[in-house]
């Protein structure tokens, strides 16, 4: 009886919130690891760790201006598709459904299985089947939440982003008293150059860097933000710096507490911190972080639903994917889409192999949305936009990031290569079914078919006003 349509229901608050709990998931509680080993010492750690921060600030702003200046919701995908064209914007849609966004959903579901089930096992590690269920469970949580409520989706993700910070604050708290009585003798030949390898830098990187990832999550939802024009930059700033500041003192706590060698054995280095300096919350913490897992889990699927529903909606995707439940108001078929994915490389799947093999897609991409700003500057000099940045920060953003997506294929060549192949299948595809619709003769009828009685089953239909 009412009109269907994504209503309006982001505000600044939840928006902050949705990038706050985007950002803050597995990635500091697992990536330490991942950047120490590769950078090769505490100090250029450190420098790694700031260095990202900085990164994904300019990355935060490109987007903020590309989010006033294109008005559809879809992030990379539809910046991509309105700067650069229709080929390159179906490549990043085929990479991040068959590669980018599984793998990081798996990265993270795995690393909430493994911190929610760290308390039962300790001092022991927790079964990997054990581990790999319960990361499943989680994830089929967040999905059906996700298809239930769009309204009780905002509502965790903001109860989620405290617990974020409480978490954070648990780390920081201790390791900031130990070093005021200091305790500084891990910090020492903290900038030692004979153990920085250069070439293995890109994956120190990309683990940072995966940390950070989310800064970019209020783009997806852009026809959903109230007033977007003001609050998606505001957001996109308060919520990096937030994130930064918070990423900075955790890591210096870590080191405080754990040496380099403690920190390289950890198969989860929260817990180990909590083991050494707190132990009275040993089976806080790690539930703390599990929910901060959860949260990440849940801001992705609300807005790689919508990439998946604006592509739909613009032809590069079935029809299906763009329709919208009839009472929930949830772009239902989009939300479902991804679990056989994910569940397959949950159960496949190691953290930090996975971390490298969606890494290169995902900043090849990002890369080619912020060039396409630096385009679209170019191609329309009469838009005015609300917020804009200074060009050296698209431009600066663009050729570190594809710098590095170069790099990487001497520091990770089979990862890399597994990545840069399921791009390029993408090709064939694109030709034969967008460019030139080519179809066998009976798959319209077919398609149609399917469409029709799966609209029936789920019950949805297309979006009767525009949102943009």
């Amino acid at each position: 009886e009412e009109a269907i349509f994504l209503r309006k229901k982001i505000t600044l608050l939840r928006a902050f919130s949705l990038l706050i709990g985007s950002m803050v998931g597995s990635g500091i509680f697992i990536s330490p690891k991942g950047v120490l080993k590769n950078s090769g010492t505490v100090g250029f750690s450190l420098v790694v760790w700031f260095a990202c921060g900085l990164l994904s600030m300019f990355g935060a702003l490109c987007y903020a201006e590309l989010g006033t200046r294109i008005t559809k919701s879809g992030g990379h995908y539809i910046y991509i598709l309105e700067t650069l064209g229709p080929l390159p914007s179906f490549l990043f849609l085929w990479a991040e459904f068959f590669a980018i966004r599984p793998a990081n959903s798996a990265v993270v579901s795995l690393a909430f299985g493994r911190y929610m089930l760290e308390p039962f096992f300790a001092p022991c590690a927790a079964p990997v089947p054990a581990v790999k269920l319960v990361s499943l469970l989680g994830y089929y949580m967040v999905l059906t939440l996700n298809s239930w409520s769009v309204t009780w989706s905002a509502r965790l993700q903001t109860a989620l982003s405290v617990v974020k910070l409480l978490a954070l604050a648990l780390i920081i708290v201790p390791g900031m008293m130990l070093l005021a009585q200091g305790h500084t003798e891990n910090f020492q030949d903290a900038f030692d150059r004979e153990s920085l390898v250069l070439d293995k830098l890109p994956l120190a990187f990309y683990a940072g860097m995966f940390a950070y990832s989310g800064w970019f999550q209020a783009s997806f939802v852009r026809e959903e933000l109230v007033r977007p024009e003001r609050n998606l930059p505001l957001a996109v700033i308060i919520s990096v710096i937030t994130v930064i500041v918070g990423y900075m003192l955790t890591n210096v706590s870590y080191y405080t507490v754990l040496g380099t060698q403690d920190v390289l054995a950890s198969p989860a280095v929260a817990v180990s911190f909590v083991q050494r300096a707190f132990k009275s919350l040993i089976s806080v913490v790690p539930v703390l972080v599990a929910l901060s897992c959860f949260g990440t889990m849940n801001g992705g699927i609300f807005t790689f639903s919508r990439t998946l529903f604006v592509a739909s909606r613009e032809g590069q995707w079935p029809p299906l994917f763009s329709m919208i439940h009839i009472r929930r108001h949830t772009p239902l078929p989009a939300v479902m889409l991804m679990f056989p994915l994910v569940t397959a490389m949950v159960c496949v799947g190691d953290i930090y192999h996975l971390l490298n093999f969606f890494s290169f897609s995902r900043w090849l991409f990002i890369g080619l949305a912020t060039l396409g700003l630096i385009v679209h500057r170019h191609r329309h000099p009469e838009l005015h936009s609300p917020f804009k940045v200074p060009l050296f920060v698209p431009v600066s953003f663009t050729i570190i990031c594809l710098f590095t997506v170069a790099m990487s294929f001497y520091s990770d060549p089979v990862s890399i290569s597994i990545g840069c192949t399921t791009v390029l299948t993408g090709f064939p595809v694109y030709y034969v079914i967008i460019h030139r619709q080519i179809f066998l003769p009976f798959f319209p009828t077919l398609s149609d078919y399917l469409t029709h009685k799966l609209q029936l089953l789920l019950e949805v239909v297309q979006q009767e006003i525009k949102t943009y």
